[in-house]
């Protein structure tokens, strides 16, 4: 019998790693499917024996109280629509106003000349090994003298402009891209303004697409910052409000299947994002910047 070739071996690799990496999401759309009652002793099959939506009713809001405590809720109460808003306006929000920004301050490291540019660029890349807890606590003293806790202006305002990683990303695709093609705008009368508007940004629109992708992700994943500075309703997003959600209920008797239905939910518009803009994200690694 001929041994496996390395080849395959890989293969069988990567398939095991990508089931271990599947399975809890897989597990979490089953446990969404499930009844409450059902969950203690429907454990073994990949299915439930009694598939339903009613936990997708309960967290949209579709049921009565009495209903949602009938069908195993504890009678919390989840705004969905309302929190699914508040994260799309602030995962977009930080998503657009900070690669437009790493893409200035990129576009600056790497072309315009200036003493200590080196120096500052290295001492900009280093704040990529501060962890963010460590800034939690000056940025949210720094909302909170501002008035802004319990807006949208305190939750993007430390996340807005830039950081190191997009920085460094961005600036390294544009010493890529050939400086001839600058200077022949500059000979066509191009400020560098201009060149940077007009030439250099539709050259990157697909590492701009990669940084708008992780940062939106990220944004969309966020918990502890949201959580601190969103509190209203109004504000709360997504990964907060299913956290209060989970305080609300019984400790004795967590309401897991109306939370993995709130989390499916919640996954659904990253999942589309990622499959929508995927194929530009994989393309743009290997990017040249050459047309």
């Amino acid at each position: 019998m001929r041994l496996p070739t390395r080849r395959s071996i890989a293969w069988l690799v990567l398939v095991i790693a990508i089931i271990l990496t599947l399975f809890p999401f897989y597990w979490m759309i089953r446990t969404a499917f499930t009844p409450a009652a059902d969950l203690p002793t429907d454990t073994t099959g990949l299915w439930p024996h009694h598939a339903t939506l009613i936990n997708f009713e309960r967290v949209l809001g579709l049921t009565s109280t009495a209903q949602n405590v009938a069908a195993g809720g504890s009678g919390a109460t989840l705004d969905f629509l309302l929190s699914l808003r508040n994260s799309i306006i602030y995962a977009g929000l930080i998503a657009v106003a900070q690669t437009f920004f790493c893409a200035m301050a990129g576009y600056a490291f790497a072309r315009l000349r200036f003493r200590g540019r080196d120096l500052l660029f290295g001492v900009f890349v280093m704040a990529l090994m501060v962890p963010p807890i460590f800034t939690l606590l000056p940025n949210f003293a720094l909302v909170k003298s501002l008035g802004w806790i319990g807006s949208f202006e305190g939750l993007i305002a430390p996340s807005v402009l830039m950081t190191p990683f997009a920085v460094f990303f961005l600036r390294q695709f544009f010493l890529s891209i050939p400086a001839e093609v600058e200077e022949a705008a500059a000979l066509d009368g191009a400020g560098r303004l201009t060149q940077f508007w007009r030439v250099v940004l539709p050259m990157s629109r697909g590492p701009l697409f990669t940084i708008g992708l992780i940062t939106a992700v990220w944004a969309w994943k966020d918990y502890l910052w949201p959580l601190l500075v969103g509190p209203d309703q109004n504000t709360r997003v997504l990964t907060a409000a299913l956290g209060i959600f989970l305080e609300q209920s019984p400790n004795q008797a967590p309401d897991w299947t109306g939370l993995m239905a709130a989390a499916v939910l919640a996954v659904i518009p990253v999942a589309l994002l990622l499959v929508v803009f995927g194929r530009r994200l994989v393309e743009s690694l290997n990017f040249t910047g050459i047309k």
